[in-house]
């Protein structure tokens, strides 16, 4: 594959994944959320103080033609049957990791957002180095 054309699959995952946080949380504006340019170093979805504050996420996009955790990902969901796959995976000598689908991970953060925005009491951190 062409350096360009892998370029423009990683450019097209970035819009996908902007496009992603802007229609689930419509109070920001389009200049909220930007794709990075190609070969650009730090994350691929920079942020405004307005959408990090609603989304507090650091967004690094990867589209390669495969990737072993699908296959691992198409099980779960066979296995799933009415309720939400999740798949955790780890490797040695480093943390587990969940695997959702874009579109659950943006409905659990801005179902998360709303809950914090109707509760403030809620407690502002949580140990979760245990696991």
């Amino acid at each position: 594959m062409k350096t360009s054309s892998a370029k423009a699959k990683g450019r097209n995952l970035q819009k996908l994944v902007r496009d992603a946080i802007l229609s689930y949380f419509t109070g920001l504006e389009k200049d909220d959320v930007r794709s990075t340019s190609m070969g650009s170093s730090g994350v691929d979805i920079q942020l405004s103080p307005a959408a990090a504050a609603v989304f507090p996420y650091s967004v690094e996009c990867k589209n390669h033609a495969k990737f072993a955790v699908y296959g691992m990902y198409a099980q779960c969901v066979a296995n799933s049957s009415t309720r939400t796959p999740l798949l955790v995976i780890k490797q040695n000598h480093s943390d587990p990791l969940a695997v959702v689908s874009l579109k659950h991970f943006m409905e659990l953060t801005q179902s998360a957002r709303q809950a914090v925005v109707e509760s403030p009491e809620l407690p502002s951190s949580t140990n979760y180095e245990r696991y």
